[in-house]
């Protein structure tokens, strides 16, 4: 089989499987078996060549999640255009620099979204008869990528600045799919619950290893609550893939979740944000025979890092794993040594060979010997496990001392009543910085602001304890469904 990224479909095994169940009609989900998805990857990669576009070409896609979203992706990989899945909950003004930053000569949009692609690139709408009308159907040779040939585009959340756009390899993700291929398990019989956006890390990843593994995926087209646990048991989904702060969500859901049949999962998966000791234990009282698993990935490297422990040490709860033996780890402190605490650097097949027009952004992130700088702050344990402690840049100053937002959010949400917190730095002009929390409480629950500040003072240094506590019905989350922790930024100067 090619090593083009956009083949990763076994007819042998899979073309009268159902790998997909796209949910976008929810009183009407499709399924797709890999027959159908093939021909329609097939025929995109025929129509974009049919355009004129040449190889290394690139084909943005702004749309939400759908079948067509992942024929287009597939569809321009295979024909060696370079795919950019591009966040359409941007401002359109950041939307406009993505499309013209990657240099896109061609795009995929839906209709809610057809507004977003600027009127001087060739456009195709997923729910007009153009559609059916610019596919050209009939088999296709996908190109042999090179071995440092890039598949696709994925752009950062713009969180710290302008997006940067990611280059990532074909040779690189089919590297990260075979690593995740684990043995003796039955996939085709897995059903893989997926309602992060598609032009995530998080989604993109899950939904490439379930096509080569033969697994179903039951698509939703963004995330909600209550659809993502009605889903459950619709569709009998058995893993659970997600942003921590999804699940949070739906732990949030009491009378909805004792209602609904979730006996079908098996496995919890969360990843590309932190994730606390408190979620945890609830998941495994929803899902009480799930194997509850935490993942880590950057855009930047990809989602293969840590694995179990190699003589068969059980992996501590809130520990992402041992280093992976096939790739690179090291934790550097603010002296620049390496130590048991400190900034990850990671160097493997998935690394980008460097943002795309950013040579200087590449080079301080990189280092002379091909380590990439994370920005994560980890910490090792005398088992080798690495446990996540915070960004970097998220870090503040509060009474001279270093406070990581992380950390005192999980001491929050170690209170019987939170279900949910997020912490945030404001300017003072005594400490530097004071701890200013968000807090979700658990459903029927009501306590006192002062509560939240004991409990994190009797567990905790007193200066991390929060100086104000905010009680909010639910957190906004940000394009990429994790908290808008810059949006809290603003909110806490605003009404402080």
């Amino acid at each position: 089989m090619s090593r083009n990224l956009g083949t990763l479909i076994d007819l042998n095994t899979s073309a009268a499987q159902t790998l997909l169940i796209d949910c976008r009609e929810a009183d009407n989900p499709r399924s797709w078996n890999g027959s159908e998805l093939e021909q329609q990857s097939n025929a995109i990669a025929r129509a974009l060549l049919r355009q004129g576009l040449v190889r290394g070409d690139r084909v943005a896609i702004m749309s939400a999640n759908r079948a067509e979203y992942l024929t287009a992706y597939y569809g321009a990989m295979r024909a060696g255009l370079i795919a950019v899945p591009i966040n359409t909950r941007l401002p359109p003004e950041t939307v406009e620099y993505v499309l013209r930053d990657s240099g896109a000569k061609f795009a995929f949009v839906d209709a809610p979204r057809a507004h977003l692609c600027a009127a001087d690139i060739t456009a195709v709408n997923f729910d007009t008869p153009s559609f059916a009308a610019f596919l050209d159907p009939g088999d296709f040779d996908a190109i042999e990528p090179s071995a440092d040939e890039v598949a696709m585009f994925l752009y950062t959340s713009g969180s710290t600045g302008k997006p940067k756009g990611v280059p990532l390899t074909h040779f690189g993700h089919r590297w990260v799919i075979d690593k995740r291929v684990a043995p003796n398990v039955d996939y085709p019989r897995e059903r893989l619950l997926v309602a992060a956006p598609l032009y995530h890390m998080n989604a993109l990843a899950i939904a490439k290893f379930a096509a080569s593994v033969g697994a179903c995926v039951v698509l939703l087209p963004e995330f909600s609550a209550a659809a993502y646990i009605t889903a459950i048991e619709q569709f009998r989904c058995t893993w659970l893939t997600s942003v921590p702060t999804m699940l949070a969500k739906v732990a949030q859901q009491g009378d909805l979740l004792a209602r609904t049949d979730l006996s079908s999962v098996t496995s919890v998966r969360m990843g590309s944000a932190p994730v606390t000791a408190s979620l945890i234990e609830r998941l495994t009282k929803i899902f009480p025979d799930a194997r509850i698993q935490l993942g880590y990935g950057t855009t930047e490297a990809g989602p293969v890092g840590f694995v179990a422990h190699p003589q068969g040490l059980p992996t501590p709860m809130l520990a992402l794993g041992v280093a992976d033996p096939d790739v690179a780890l090291r934790l550097v402190d603010s002296e620049g040594q390496q130590a048991d605490q400190g900034v990850l650097e990671i160097k493997c097949a998935a690394l980008t060979p460097g943002y795309h027009n950013l040579p200087e952004k590449t080079a301080s992130v990189m280092t002379a010997d091909g380590f990439y700088l994370t920005g994560d702050v980890m910490r090792r344990d005398a088992d080798g496990f690495y446990y996540f402690v915070g960004r970097d840049d998220d870090m503040f100053v509060c009474n001279g001392e270093n406070v990581f937002p992380e950390e005192v959010e999980r001491l929050i949400e170690g209170h019987p009543q939170v279900a949910q917190a997020c912490v945030v730095p404001v300017a003072d002009d005594v400490r530097g910085h004071m701890p200013v929390a968000f807090v979700v409480l658990r459903e029927g629950a009501s306590i006192a602001a002062d509560e939240i500040k004991q409990h994190t003072i009797s567990r905790g240094p007193a200066y991390q304890h929060p100086r104000h506590v905010f009680f909010e019905a639910e957190l906004p989350l940000a394009g990429t469904n994790k908290v808008d922790r810059n949006f809290l930024i603003q909110e806490a100067s605003r009404r402080l």
